[in-house]
């Protein structure tokens, strides 16, 4: 095929740079994600009436979760032969290294802690609420690793391939970075309808369960046209990604059914009691 009907990747990871400082497409794509969450949290306190204070901490808690989370999952899952040598430079995130696996396995922990200390409710009631915004965070951020020209597939050639000039590469790879962007749209459009328009809400753990179906099985399937990300996935059967993807798909069918099992709950505003509706 004509190497003219690829799609030649040469956009430069930095919008600007002032001096020795750089404004990157995406620490902005990452920012614009947790911005947008952060409205669409309080559209939803706001809609339930619940205390923005509540709000205010989540925030705060996702966003040091999700960091340190996809940062230490990128360390101990991808890097550790490298990083145990060089203990210091796991701090220096600004170089880049973040696994989405660490982040989800992050944001988990700090829920149940905020669950316990701030809205006294179960865990599965928060998650069901932060996978809505989730889901388009994580599609911006793949956005954010497509200007990186990063995380892309193997060979093809489809007429959509790119050829990510920026690294070397002379011919097409699957573009994965969009592949993942556009199954993170569908699964935040399914989780705003689900939120908006049905009762799902009332069953605990059924929106986080279909988001933990849909993103991880979209990225187990992804990940078979994707690139290695470490040397030592080249003999590997599945890979890293594959491996720490199966267990939130069986947890997300899990969920599912065990929200339809027990029926939907509620609430009391001023009392927190949980009830069943």
């Amino acid at each position: 095929m004509d190497i003219l009907a690829f799609i030649k990747w040469t956009v430069s990871p930095e919008i600007f740079s002032i001096g020795s400082v750089s404004v990157r497409w995406y620490g902005l794509l990452f920012a614009v994600g947790f911005l947008a969450g952060y409205n669409m949290g309080e559209r939803m306190f706001k809609y339930e009436k619940l205390d923005l204070k509540w709000l205010e901490s989540l925030f705060i808690y996702l966003i040091v979760a999700t960091i340190v989370g996809a940062r230490l999952g990128h360390v101990f899952f991808y890097g550790w032969d490298y990083y145990s040598k060089h203990p210091l430079e796991i701090i220096q995130v600004w170089h880049g290294g973040l696994a989405s696996h660490g982040g989800a396995l992050g944001i988990f922990l700090a829920l149940i802690y905020w669950s316990r200390k701030v809205s006294k409710r179960s865990v599965l009631w928060v998650l069901d609420r932060v996978v809505v915004p989730t889901a388009l965070v994580a599609a911006l951020i793949r956005t954010g690793n497509l200007m990186n020209s990063e995380i892309y597939g193997v060979p093809t050639n489809l007429p959509w391939g790119f050829i990510f000039l920026r690294n070397g590469e002379t011919v097409a790879k699957h573009p994965t970075q969009i592949y993942e962007a556009l199954a993170y749209l569908i699964t935040f459009g399914v989780m705003m309808y689900m939120y908006w328009k049905t009762k799902a809400k009332d069953y605990q753990g059924l929106i986080v369960g279909v988001f933990f179906v849909m993103v991880f099985a979209s990225r187990f399937f992804i990940e078979f046209i994707k690139e290695d990300q470490e040397a030592f996935e080249s003999g590997m059967a599945l890979n890293m990604g594959q491996w720490l993807s199966i267990p939130f798909v069986l947890g997300g069918i899990y969920l599912i059914y065990m929200s339809l099992k027990k029926g939907p709950v509620s609430y009391d505003v001023q009392s927190g009691t949980r009830k069943k509706i």
